[in-house]
């Protein structure tokens, strides 16, 4: 008997020593620099995003935060080391759709959406068509008469497999009819070089990484794929205003190893909440063409378990990769 209530007090005496020590971290989080991955190169969409909204988060959360990019892949190598990072709260990272979700579909990897926890959501940026504006190929009806005349001619740019720009001109293909030349890139940076290089005829990438180069004249953006148009781009018209039913974008937002506790996990949303809300962000986002869609961590999670289903579905039906 006196065995067993010594074992008991050493028990209860060790879950509390850990209670404490939990109590204590959780306490003074966060008590030193955070990181956050990027899973894209340098001087991408998703990159400029993290870049701008960080100094905001550092500014309610009270530590700061170092942005590194592992890019390659499509967004695996990113999203893999974040999803193995430790669970600490002191490594978040951008996540996107598709690429976070159609990667482990398509292919074996080391992480899947259990493995990480969604904090919140930022923005929602439509994909869009465009080429040179010397191009003779001005309307999507053009992009069309003119690959049903020359098969697989267009060469296109995307960031990858999977990709939404990658899925969204298979939908274009496969609804008129086309076949064009698909060549993945590591980077919308590195698509965006190869179109106004004259290497690619068509780059299909997020309209915020294109805007610049339309209002400078340079590229002609045959239309955005989303349900309204983003403010940001008013005189250029949506894929279904022309006739074309294609819905198709990418979400960035951030999220962390899964595991992290609660608590912190409250910490790091709050203050990413203060930061898109923040008017001097909003202004700079406003600035660097940053379309904003909030959604706190519940409403992304859920939001990214229905279209991880989605996602299943049509690659049952029909899959954007060799099995």
């Amino acid at each position: 008997m006196k065995k067993f209530d010594y074992i008991s007090k050493v028990i209860m005496s060790a879950v509390a020593f850990l209670t404490l020590t939990a109590t204590v971290a959780l306490a003074k989080y966060p008590d030193r620099p955070i990181t956050m991955i990027v899973a894209y190169s340098a001087g991408g969409g998703t990159d400029i995003a993290a870049r701008t909204l960080a100094p905001y988060i550092e500014k309610y959360i009270g530590t700061s935060i170092t942005v590194i990019n592992k890019a390659g892949a499509g967004g695996q190598i990113g999203f893999t080391e974040l999803a193995h990072s430790k669970p600490d709260g002191y490594t978040i990272g951008f996540i996107n759709t598709p690429n976070l979700l159609t990667i482990p579909i398509q292919r074996k990897t080391r992480y899947s959406l259990k493995d990480l926890t969604p904090i919140a959501n930022v923005i929602y940026d439509p994909g869009a068509f465009s080429m040179l504006a010397t191009s003779k190929i001005k309307t999507l009806k053009d992009l069309i008469t003119y690959a049903k005349k020359n098969p697989g001619a267009v060469t296109y740019g995307t960031t990858g497999i999977g990709s939404d720009d990658h899925l969204a001109a298979l939908q274009f293909e496969r609804e008129n009819g086309i076949v064009m030349t698909h060549i993945p890139f590591k980077g919308n940076n590195k698509v965006r070089a190869a179109l106004l290089g004259g290497h690619i005829m068509m780059a299909s990438m997020n309209i915020s990484q294109s805007i610049d180069d339309f209002k400078d004249g340079k590229i002609t953006i045959f239309g955005q794929m989303s349900e309204k148009k983003w403010p940001g781009a008013p005189q250029i018209p949506t894929f279904k205003e022309q006739g074309f039913n294609i819905i198709m974008g990418s979400d960035r937002g951030i999220g962390a190893p899964a595991g992290v506790d609660p608590k912190i996990i409250s910490i790091i949303s709050d203050a990413v909440a203060k930061a898109v809300a923040d008017p001097e962000f909003q202004e700079k986002a406003k600035k660097q063409s940053l379309p904003l869609t909030y959604m706190n961590a519940k409403e992304f999670k859920d939001h990214l378990e229905k279209l991880q289903k989605n996602l299943q579905q049509i690659w049952d039906v029909t899959p954007w990769a060799k099995k």
